[in-house]
């Protein structure tokens, strides 16, 4: 097929550095700084207008730039090398702001949607000055400021340089390899796009950017952060891009727009990292610190995840799809009849008249009592759980209804830009009318609605918000979630939603899951690198369709995916069918049973978790160094996984396999299925058990557990069973208490007593 590369076809991933290295647009490098205050940190930066030319070494041509003069007219109107605003500010100890124009007029003011409310300002940082550089030190940072010309180190407490600005001086190559820090301008439209460039150090890491499919460290990657309709685990193309991401040297950056950004990390010169940033106006965060402290900081900028429902983090069963009200009745009766605990059914694109023609009305013939269907599930402990979508075929009568109320987004003519109609989520009119379709499903007993799709809103498109498909493509998922979990909250009282698109702020409308994975190994392991790479995006809560989504499910690969997917915040089996257990052997249904039940008992401990995974802006699916920073192996794990901070998870990959090499971090570590105890620090060849993975628990970790039920509504929190993993006189069982989780647990209200539960709950 024709390459994205060279042609922009529909809603594929766009790659915005092209447009940086074209010899007809015009550079403009940073250059001195001009009357800058340093107590206020604003001031003017003058901008060096430049062109590419191309430059001979023996048979070899490369480019270099060239200062420009001025060409415009009236020239006395323009300047050569134009001073443009810049301000530098505090908005914690740990956290610094830089903003850069590229115009005089002034920037429209509007509220943000990435932004979890206003950004905080900090006056704990000290100021000194020497020749040329002005230093401002706070507890956790040092931030080196020169003014001619502009540059910037970030540094630790200490004063160590973690990062600094690559400049046209740090450019050492004989023709160039890499950007210095400059904003375009295109010859096309004169329209302008920013590069941040920082440097890298020989042995950094970068994680993040994202629910990426890739290596989960993205040092020599890049990255484009446009969201597509992946329909694939093994890509580099993203449902959920986020424009943040983290250093294994102890900083962070987000770069706060809506617009298409390409991230470079080293890809087309390894020593340095080129953010590409669609948007004329460059708003950067940066962040000093752990890892942890950096999401910490992170999320108190976008957002935290709220705590979904405690039924939510029980099984969800679904396939594509039940197509009636007989036979999801007769998927529950399965599941009391196999003993296989079930909290939620998930009814896909089944439930209309026509397939996929998503109209928000049960078919009369197929569902002819949904709210009887529903009061029924509910009986039994299990939700119900209904797929929608914003586009709308012709053939839908919904189509008609868009268009005569004006709902969609337009292309430049005023018509409907695709085939599909669209819904316009920028347009108030279009909020309320959405608002009444789902708060009617939820009056007839639906609990959850699944967002699906989100990632096709068009480039070209005009938006009621004012602007085009440029600025409102990747922040589509945003308005459209963000609706959603409103209309759930007003209606049920909690926040859960299960969506599949998502940009920076979207861990505001927990639930995400991974999209639609191939049933193969490598899509189970790529899906896991998702998942931890969302998770170092800011995102507490997740999860993937177990056995993958395209195709028929393999039952050997179902079994391993299935330990995987139990131990993940949110559990669905999903995808073309069969996917209900019952119909696969007899050892598969019987191991299904046993890794259900065991996610069941263990939901004290899962939803202890995601209290304070909540609180913290952690995930709940870890990457190994979030928790050991000190350790440097785990920064090069990514095949195995801590779910919460005391369970140590290590699925297996491959056909039949019944052992894999594990990493265990430093200290003691007990096997969770035989009692086994290993020493950490050390890479150990591990066999499966009972189960098809390995499941590990922290020294010291006391796990509580619960009697298992067919559905968390039935459950009895007054009676928590406390599974302590420490060494014999070691502890008392009544100071086990008091290890540090659980004074955590303590300070949020989780102590055994069942009535302490209940709050949580």
């Amino acid at each position: 097929m024709p390459s994205s590369d060279t042609i922009n076809i529909l809603n594929q991933t766009l790659d915005i550095s092209r447009d940086f290295y074209t010899v007809e647009n015009e550079y403009f490098m940073s250059g001195d700084l001009s009357g800058y205050d340093p107590q206020t940190g604003a001031g003017k930066l003058q901008w060096r207008r430049h062109c590419y030319f191309p430059d001979w070494a023996f048979t070899k041509i490369g480019y270099k730039f060239k200062k420009m003069d001025g060409k415009e007219l009236p020239q006395e109107d323009y300047e050569i090398d134009p001073l443009f605003d810049f301000n530098l500010s505090f908005v914690t100890p740990r956290t610094i702001r830089l903003r850069f124009t590229s115009a005089k007029f002034l920037q429209k003011k509007e509220p943000s949607l990435i932004l979890d409310g206003k950004v905080p300002a900090d006056n704990s940082w000290k100021i000194s000055a020497k020749k040329n550089q002005i230093e401002y030190k706070s507890s956790g940072a040092t931030i080196r400021l020169n003014e001619k010309p502009w540059s910037l180190q970030v540094c630790d407490a200490n004063g160590k340089v973690l990062t600094q600005t690559h400049t046209m001086d740090s450019n050492k190559g004989l023709h160039l390899k890499t950007l210095p820090f400059l904003f375009m301008r295109r010859i096309s439209d004169y329209s302008r796009s920013f590069t941040a460039s920082f440097s890298l150090a020989y042995d950094e890491k970068i994680f993040g950017c994202g629910e990426s499919f890739t290596r989960l460290n993205k040092r020599g990657q890049k990255i484009p952060l446009y969201m597509t309709d992946v329909q694939s685990a093994a890509t580099n193309e993203m449902y959920k891009p986020v424009p943040f991401f983290m250093s294994s040297r102890g900083y962070g950056m987000f770069v706060h727009t809506t617009t298409p950004c390409t991230f470079d990390f080293g890809h087309g010169y390894d020593g340095a990292s080129n953010l590409f940033i669609g948007d004329d106006y460059l708003d950067l965060f940066i962040f000093i610190g752990s890892p942890k402290e950096i999401l910490y900081e992170y999320t108190n900028l976008t957002g935290r995840s709220p705590v979904p429902p405690l039924w939510s983090f029980g099984l969800w069963m679904s396939r594509l799809s039940y197509k009636s009200q007989d036979e999801v009745l007769k998927v529950a009766d399965k599941f009391y009849e196999h003993k296989i605990p079930c909290d939620v059914l998930h009814i896909d694109a089944g439930w209309f008249d026509h397939g996929w023609r998503c109209d928000y009305k049960f078919s009369k013939k197929q569902f002819p009592d949904p709210e009887n269907m529903m009061a029924e599930l509910k009986k039994k402990g299990i939700r119900t759980s209904l797929w929608q979508l914003p586009y709308f075929t012709p053939a839908n009568p919904i189509f008609k209804e868009v268009f005569e109320k004006n709902l969609y987004v337009r292309d430049g003519k005023g018509n409907v830009p695709t085939d599909d109609i669209i819904l316009d989520f920028s347009n108030p009119a279009t909020q309320e009318w959405y608002r009444k379709k789902i708060a009617a499903l939820f009056d007839q007993g639906a609990s959850v609605i699944k967002a699906d799709f989100g990632e096709c809103a068009p480039l070209n498109g005009i938006y009621s918000s004012g602007k085009n498909g440029f600025f409102e493509h990747n922040i589509y998922p945003l308005r459209y979630t963000s609706i959603l979990s409103k209309i759930t909250t007003d209606k049920a009282g909690y926040s859960l939603i299960w969506a599949r698109s998502a940009w920076a702020g979207s861990q505001r409308y927990p639930v995400h899951w991974a999209g639609d994975p191939e049933v193969t190994d490598y899509s189970m392991a790529a899906t896991l690198r998702a998942g931890l790479s969302l998770g170092l995006s800011g995102f507490s809560f997740w999860s993937h369709d177990t056995g993958g989504f395209s195709g028929e499910p393999q039952e050997e690969l179902y079994g391993r995916w299935l330990f995987f997917g139990m131990l993940t915040s949110h559990s669905r089996c999903h995808g073309f069918p069969p996917r209900e257990p019952w119909l696969f052997s007899e050892k598969f249904l019987h191991d299904f049973r046993a890794m259900t039940v065991l996610k069941y008992s263990l939901m004290p401990y899962i939803y202890t978790q995601a209290k304070l995974s909540s609180e913290a802006g952690l995930p709940m699916l870890r990457a190994l160094f979030l928790e050991y920073p000190q350790d440097p192996a785990c920064w090069f794990i990514e095949d195995q996984y801590l779910f919460g901070s005391d369970l140590l998870v290590a699925p297996i990959f491959e056909k039949d396999a019944i052992s894999r090499k594990v990493y265990l971090p430093p200290g003691i570590w007990t096997d969770y299925q035989t009692t086994e105890k290993y020493n950490g620090s050390q890479w150990l060849d591990l066999k499966s058990r009972k189960l098809p993975g390995i499941l590990l628990v922290r020294e010291d970790a006391a796990i509580p557990h619960i009697k298992v039920e067919q559905s968390t509504a039935f459950m009895d929190w007054d009676k928590i069973e406390w599974h302590v993993y420490a060494e014999k006189n070691t502890h008392r069982r009544n100071e086990v208490l008091f290890t540090p989780l659980q004074n955590k647990l303590i300070k949020v209200g989780l102590q055994k007593t069942g009535e302490e539960w209940r709050q949580i709950k």
